[in-house]
C-alpha cells in the first residue's frame, strides 16, 4: 500500500488480561510517504485495512532498518528508542479513515488531532465511545477499574498513596501532547484529542473537549464541548459554554467565527459566523425567539434564532425593559488584545 492514512509507533498501558488501557505515540505520522508507507506495511506484511500489531524486538529491528533505508530518521530513533522499554508496545497503521476499532486506533486519531495534524471533524471519531475504556488515572499511570483496589492495597502495604486524579474514557492531553504557543492554567480541563492553534490560552476555568479546540490566538475563560471549533481572535469569557452535538446540539455543527465574543455566562447552541456578540449571561439556543432590529433599533421581525445561524456582524443581547432577544448589526466587533495572546 502506498497511501495510507496515518502510522503511529506507541508504548501504552495493558490491564492483566493483555487488554489496552492506553497508547502514548511520541511522534505521529499523517498521510506519510510513498516510501515510508512502503517499508512499513511491507515488513509487517499488511495489504489492505486498519491494523494494531504488537512489536516485538525482531519487528523493531526490521522496521528500524527500514525506515532508516526510507528516509524517515525520526522514527528510526524512536524505535531504537522503543527497544529498551519495559512496557507493550504497538505499532498502528490506519490505510483509510475509518472508525476506529481499536483503543490504540482511536489513540492514534486523538493525537492527530492535539498534534495539530488533524482539524476536529477532518478525521472520523464515530463510535469512539464505545471502544474506549473507562479507566483510573493516576500517579502510578492508567489502571484498570476491576484492578484498582488490588492495586491501591499494595500502595498502602508499601507505605506509598496511590491517588487517583480522574476515572474517565479521555485523559488529560498535556500528558499525551503539549502543542507549542499555548498557554494552560488547569491542564486537567483539556482532554486528549483537543486541537489547540497557537496563541491559545485555556484560564483555569476554560474546558475543551475532543473533536473540539481552537484556530488561534484566542482567550477561553469558557467551555468549548465535543464538535465545537473557534475561530482565530474569538473569546469566551467565563463561565460561557458552546453547546456540542453530545450534549443536546443534535446534528447541527456548532461554531464560533473569528474575532467574536461571548460574554461572561453566556452561551450559544447555533453556530456563529464572524465578529458576532453574544451578550452576558444571555444562551441562544436554536429555537430562541429573536427580536430583528435595523439600524436605527427598529424591530424588523421576529425571527427564531437558527435562522441567524452562520451569519456574520451580529450583535445579540436581552431588552433589560422587556426581556426579549434582541439582534442587530455589530458594528463595535471584537478585536483582542495581542499583546494577551502573543505568548
Amino acid at each position: 500500500m502506498s497511501d495510507i492514512y496515518s502510522i503511529g509507533f506507541g508504548v501504552g498501558t495493558c490491564n492483566s488480561k493483555g487488554d489496552w488501557l492506553e497508547v502514548f505515540y511520541p511522534k505521529p505520522l499523517f498521510k506519510p510517504s510513498a516510501e515510508i508507507a512502503k517499508a512499513v506495511t511491507e515488513t509487517l506484511h499488511i495489504e489492505s485495512g486498519n491494523h494494531s500489531l504488537p512489536l516485538d524486538a525482531t519487528l523493531l529491528h526490521s522496521l528500524t532498518e527500514k525506515l532508516h533505508s526510507a528516509g524517515a530518521g525520526e522514527q528510526a530513533e524512536i524505535l531504537q528508542q522503543f527497544a529498551n522499554s519495559h512496557r507493550p508496545l504497538v505499532v498502528a497503521v490506519l490505510s483509510s479513515d475509518e472508525a476506529p476499532q481499536t483503543v490504540p486506533e482511536a489513540y492514534l486519531k486523538l493525537h492527530l488531532l492535539s498534534h495539530r495534524l488533524v482539524k476536529p471533524h477532518e478525521t472520523n471519531l464515530e463510535g469512539i465511545f464505545g471502544k474506549l475504556v473507562n479507566v483510573a488515572w493516576t500517579n502510578q499511570g492508567a489502571i484498570d477499574l476491576e484492578e484498582l483496589p488490588q492495586r491501591q492495597l499494595e500502595a498502602r502495604l508499601n507505605g506509598e498513596h496511590l491517588e487517583v486524579a480522574c476515572v474517565d474514557k479521555f485523559p488529560k492531553m498535556t500528558n499525551y501532547v503539549v502543542p507549542t504557543g499555548v498557554r494552560i492554567a488547569h491542564t486537567a480541563r483539556v482532554r486528549l484529542g483537543a486541537y489547540l492553534g497557537e496563541g491559545t490560552t485555556i484560564m483555569h476555568e476554560g474546558f475543551v473537549n475532543f473533536n473540539a479546540g481552537t484556530e488561534g490566538p484566542g482567550m477561553i475563560e469558557g467551555r468549548i464541548s465535543a464538535g465545537v471549533f473557534v475561530g482565530a481572535g474569538s473569546d469566551l469569557g467565563g463561565s460561557s459554554s458552546t453547546m456540542g452535538t453530545l450534549s443536546g446540539g443534535g446534528n447541527i455543527v456548532i461554531s464560533v467565527g473569528d474575532n467574536c465574543l461571548l460574554g461572561a455566562n453566556a452561551g450559544i447552541g447555533i453556530p456563529l459566523g464572524d465578529r458576532c456578540t453574544v451578550e452576558a449571561g444571555l444562551y441562544i439556543t436554536a429555537g430562541t425567539k429573536v427580536a430583528l432590529l435595523d439600524d436605527s433599533g427598529k424591530l424588523v421581525e421576529y425571527i427564531k434564532a437558527r435562522e441567524l445561524a452562520g451569519k456574520s456582524d451580529l450583535l445579540f443581547r436581552r431588552n433589560s425593559t422587556n426581556g426579549a432577544v434582541e439582534c442587530l448589526t455589530n458594528k463595535s466587533a471584537i478585536e483582542l488584545n495581542a499583546a494577551l495572546h502573543s505568548n
